[in-house]
């Protein structure tokens, strides 16, 4: 029979290897030009960096007025939990004190060759077996009987305040949650917002931000000016003290969650100011839209609180012809600002 050979395989050597070489780095190129171009970002235009970056602050700080009144919250909250610890403390001492008296008196007994049961009971450092076993201080005479019945309404009294304490915790730990998850939300806003600014040449960032000291420095003559004209009166000396106290602060930086002396942001601006002139004001925007009389935007006076967009998420001091001082975002200080830079969405006067 013959040979049966298997035929010889063909190298992929000459042109053939070449082919399929070049084939390769193709489809490589090709896969590599289509991941770049699915990751790349979008080239932005200046003006849809700023639609970006204005949208992020207003949204920051909308999430920063909610921090602001979680964190008010969450510290009035720690108030309360620490005046019941301090009052369950100074009742356990009174209650220590009484139980030591009635001590005094079992000991006496326990000398004597015996020891009262209603004694017993008052000493005991269960407070339910004490409560349960309570008929018994019927058997003692009516002196000890009124010493027992003290003893057991402390115990009440002190059991009470744990009770509330323990609600007054669970309400914190929830209220430091929410804090949390606030500040995570505007520190990511506010990255976001660099990020973008960022990729500008300074010259396209001071088109965006504005040439902030400038520009407070310039305004604040124009606004004194402002305060003489006819119209541009305070409704009276308080709110006149609250836009000086503005006028002191032009040029300030905005930090999220601030309310001065050096820092702000925008309700602790306006907060700062009244408590300057004597006015104590919630912390929040939206709380303080409701802390005064509502006024019209024609019946506007120096010292009207303005407030901005549909959530009432930004607030500035009036300060007459037409402006106001606010603290604008982390790229601008408190500053002068025409009313009419953000939507109008309510004045309230507070004198």
């Amino acid at each position: 029979m013959a040979a049966h050979r298997k035929p010889r395989q063909r190298s992929l050597g000459g042109n053939t290897a070449r082919t399929a070489v070049t084939l390769a780095l193709a489809g490589a190129a090709t896969a590599t030009a289509f991941e770049g171009t699915g990751n790349a970002e979008p080239q932005l235009t200046p003006a849809q960096v700023k639609a970006k970056v204005d949208k992020l602050y207003q949204e920051a700080e909308t999430a920063t007025q909610r921090y602001d009144g979680a964190k008010e919250k969450t510290e009035a909250t720690q108030r309360r939990l620490n005046s019941l610890q301090d009052e369950a403390a100074r009742r356990q001492q009174r209650l220590n004190t009484a139980r030591d008296a009635l001590g005094s008196v079992a000991a006496a007994q326990y000398r004597d060759g015996a020891i009262d049961p209603s004694w017993q009971l008052a000493l005991s450092s269960d407070p339910d077996r004490y409560l349960d076993g309570a008929a018994l201080a019927e058997r003692v005479d009516d002196r000890q009987a009124g010493a027992v019945a003290r003893v057991r309404e402390q115990l009440r009294e002190i059991e009470q305040l744990r009770g509330a304490a323990r609600v007054e915790l669970k309400s914190l730990r929830s209220r430091q949650a929410e804090v949390r998850r606030h500040k995570q939300t505007v520190t990511a806003k506010l990255a976001e917002a660099r990020r973008l600014l960022a990729r500008l040449t300074p010259p396209e960032r001071t088109w965006i931000t504005g040439d902030a000291a400038g520009h407070a420095s310039r305004s604040a003559s124009d606004a004194r000016a402002a305060l003489a004209q006819a119209g541009s009166v305070p409704s009276g000396p308080r709110a006149a003290a609250a836009v000086a106290y503005a006028y002191q602060k032009l040029g300030s930086p905005y930090v999220w969650g601030a309310t001065g002396p050096n820092a702000f942001d925008c309700s602790g601006l306006v907060q700062a100011a009244y408590r300057s002139a004597g006015i104590s004001l919630p912390r929040t925007t939206y709380a303080q839209i409701n802390a005064g009389r509502r006024v019209s935007r024609s019946q506007l006076q120096p010292g009207d609180l303005v407030f901005f967009y549909s959530g009432i998420s930004h607030v500035g001091i009036y300060i007459g012809a037409g402006r106001m001082i606010h603290a604008p975002n982390p790229s601008a200080p408190v500053r002068v600002a025409p009313v009419d830079e953000m939507p109008f969405a309510g004045a309230t006067r507070v004198t």
